[in-house]
C-alpha cells in the first residue's frame, strides 16, 4: 500500500528534534515522515545554539516558502502537522490547497492584536546578534510549565534553541519590533482539507483562548474544522513526557477524517 507522506513543522525556540516522537510514531503506522526543518538548522539543538548565524535572517515569508517547497517536492498532498509558528504555517499551506489535512497544535496567531490574552515575549539581552533565546527560566514559564522541574531542564537541554529576531518581528514576538505576518489563512475557505485545532489548556505562550478564538474564525467555512483540547497541558504538548497522548488523538483524527490511507501499524 502506498504511504501517506506527512510533514512535520516546528516553530520558534524549538529544534527540529522536537518531532522525533512524532517521527517514530508515525512511521510506526505507515506514514512516510519528513522532517525537513528549517533552511540552514544544524543537526542538533546544541550545534544551533552554538552558532545560530545561518538562521539569522529568516523571517516569516522565507520559512513559509521554504515549506512550501518540500510540500510541492511529494506526488501527492501531504498531512501537515505543525506546532506553535509551525501551526500558523501549517493552516497557510493547507489553504493554498497544498495538503490533503492539516493539525495545528498551540498555534501562534497571525498577530497578536487580533487575538487579546496573547502575551509578545520581552525582548532581552540575547547572547548572538539578530536573536532571542528563552532563558531556562523563562521556558519553564511559557514553554513546560505543566511538567516538573527536571524534565523542564532536560528538554530546554534537548529541544530549546535562540530563535531569528527577524521571525519573531513577523510574528508579533519582538516588542523592539513590528513585522506583519505572512502567513495569512482565509478562515472562510471551503474547499480546504479538513483541520484540527489543538491546545493546552495550560499553554501560557498560546493560551487555550486563543486556539478557541482561531476556531472560532473558521466558523462560517463548511469544511471540517475540529478543535481539541487537553486539559494540564501546556506549550510543550508534543514534546514533554504526555506528547503520545496527543499524537494517538492526531492519528485517530485523521483516520476518521478519511486523511490517510496508511499501512498497517508494524
Amino acid at each position: 500500500m502506498k504511504q501517506t507522506p506527512v510533514v512535520l513543522i516546528h516553530g520558534a525556540w524549538f529544534h527540529r528534534s522536537s518531532w522525533e516522537g512524532w517521527a517514530e510514531r508515525f512511521t510506526a503506522h505507515g506514514y512516510a515522515v519528513c522532517v525537513p526543518g528549517w533552511p540552514g538548522e544544524a543537526p542538533s539543538a546544541e550545534q544551533v545554539r552554538r552558532d545560530p548565524g545561518p538562521l539569522r535572517d529568516l523571517g516569516l515569508a522565507a520559512l513559509t516558502a521554504h515549506y512550501e517547497t518540500v510540500v510541492r517536492s511529494f506526488d501527492d498532498p501531504p498531512v501537515l502537522i505543525g506546532h506553535s509558528a509551525g501551526g500558523l504555517i501549517a493552516q497557510h499551506l493547507l489553504g493554498a490547497d497544498l495538503g490533503r489535512a492539516a493539525v495545528a497544535l498551540a498555534p501562534l496567531p497571525a498577530g497578536p492584536s487580533r487575538h487579546p490574552g496573547f502575551e509578545p515575549v520581552p525582548a532581552g539581552a540575547a547572547r548572538h546578534p539578530g536573536f532571542e533565546a528563552l532563558s531556562r527560566a523563562r521556558f519553564r514559564h511559557l514553554v513546560a510549565n505543566a511538567v516538573g522541574e527536571q524534565e523542564a531542564a532536560r528538554l530546554f537541554d534537548r529541544y530549546a534553541v535562540p530563535a531569528p529576531l527577524r521571525l519573531l518581528a513577523d510574528l508579533g514576538l519582538d516588542r523592539a519590533a513590528a513585522g506583519t505576518a505572512a502567513a495569512v489563512v482565509d478562515p472562510a475557505d471551503t474547499g480546504r482539507g479538513p483541520l484540527l485545532l489543538v491546545s493546552g489548556q495550560e499553554d501560557r505562550m498560546v493560551p487555550d483562548a486563543v486556539t478557541r478564538s482561531v476556531y472560532k474564525l473558521y466558523g462560517d467555512s463548511r469544511a471540517v474544522t475540529d478543535l481539541k483540547q487537553f486539559v494540564d497541558r501546556g506549550h510543550s504538548l508534543v514534546f514533554d513526557g504526555g506528547w503520545r497522548s496527543v499524537a494517538d488523538h492526531v492519528l485517530g483524527w485523521l483516520a476518521g477524517n478519511g486523511a490517510a490511507v496508511p499501512a498497517a501499524p508494524r
